[in-house]
């Protein structure tokens, strides 16, 4: 597993991007398996009022993207972090950023599952030196191989569980950044329902009330692949002030609106192989439903 990786990050861009197209090419000849079954799930639950090509266009699209950005995170993090540096064009909202770092507060990055991000840290380390909660992969050679990345960066990497929760508070209350990937499914203790594209369903509160707690800015952060496949672009973006509200519900629907917003503007870039929607409810066992299954849920619900 190891030479393969190395042997991906020893690949140019350009080669990783080609292979990764026809990777998905070949797994669209299986629209009712596996991965793409799980992205045809989420967007007909996301985008039900779109033709069922539009959706497998729009299928096809994400999971070229996606086959990109996993090869492309694999070349970040098998070469120096000058090289990802190297390959960001333009940066929006540079001056939301660095502002951010100014605040006494400190800063939270939040950083949805939403194109290339990992190509977006070098450029992050640069400027801060951020605290991130890490998961082990289940790979041993994965883990050692993305460790050794992170560890020529100044990150400090936690664990996900309370020791992380705390070491993140610390890194705030010390007027510190600490960035938060908002979009996957939590514990049921650590997390409240809250609309995405229309449908309640888990949402991390972790982001939520360390910005009540400590009073810290909030950014959104992107980083998405130039039309042209030649480069990166990074964008910042503030979240309103309604993220620090009191009533955490106003705060964690803040945050998923957010997200989707940032979604819906290109949809493409998005992770939908991720089952999103598992534990919502009306939604049980929704990733083994048929189409007509999901409409009818999608019908039902909304007659309700």
């Amino acid at each position: 597993m190891l030479f393969i990786l190395k042997f991906f990050a020893w690949l140019s861009i350009g080669s990783l991007q080609a292979f990764a197209r026809g990777v998905a090419g070949i797994a669209m000849w299986f629209p009712n398996k596996g991965v793409v079954w799980t992205v045809r799930r989420n967007l007909l639950i996301a985008f039900p009022e779109k033709s069922e090509q539009e959706r497998l266009a729009l299928a096809a699209a994400s999971l070229r993207s996606q086959a990109m950005s996993m090869l492309e995170f694999i070349k970040s993090w098998g070469n120096p972090p000058e090289f990802s540096v190297s390959q960001i064009r333009t940066v929006h909202g540079e001056e939301i950023f660095l502002e951010g770092l100014k605040n006494p507060k400190g800063l939270i990055g939040v950083i949805p599952h939403f194109g290339t991000w990992e190509m977006m840290n070098p450029w992050v380390n640069q400027h801060t030196a951020p605290t991130i909660m890490y998961k082990p992969a289940d790979d041993p050679s994965l883990d050692a191989f993305v460790l050794a990345a992170r560890s020529r960066l100044q990150a400090t990497l936690v664990p996900t569980d309370e020791r992380g929760v705390r070491a993140l508070f610390r890194t705030l209350k010390q007027g510190g950044f600490s960035a938060i990937l908002p979009d996957h499914v939590p514990d049921e203790s650590g997390g409240i329902l809250s609309k995405f594209f229309g449908h309640l369903v888990l949402t991390t509160t972790l982001v939520s009330r360390l910005a009540q707690k400590t009073g810290c800015g909030v950014v959104m952060m992107s980083c998405v692949r130039c039309e042209d496949g030649d480069g990166f672009d990074i964008y910042f973006e503030n979240l309103p002030d309604s993220i620090r509200s009191p009533d955490l519900q106003t705060s964690v629907d803040t945050l998923n609106h957010a997200v989707e917003s940032l979604i819906r503007r290109d949809p493409v870039q998005y992770q939908w192989a991720y089952k999103r929607f598992k534990d919502a409810p009306h939604f049980a066992g929704i990733y083994q439903k048929t189409d007509a299954e999901v409409r009818q849920i999608l019908i039902d619900k909304a007659s309700v």
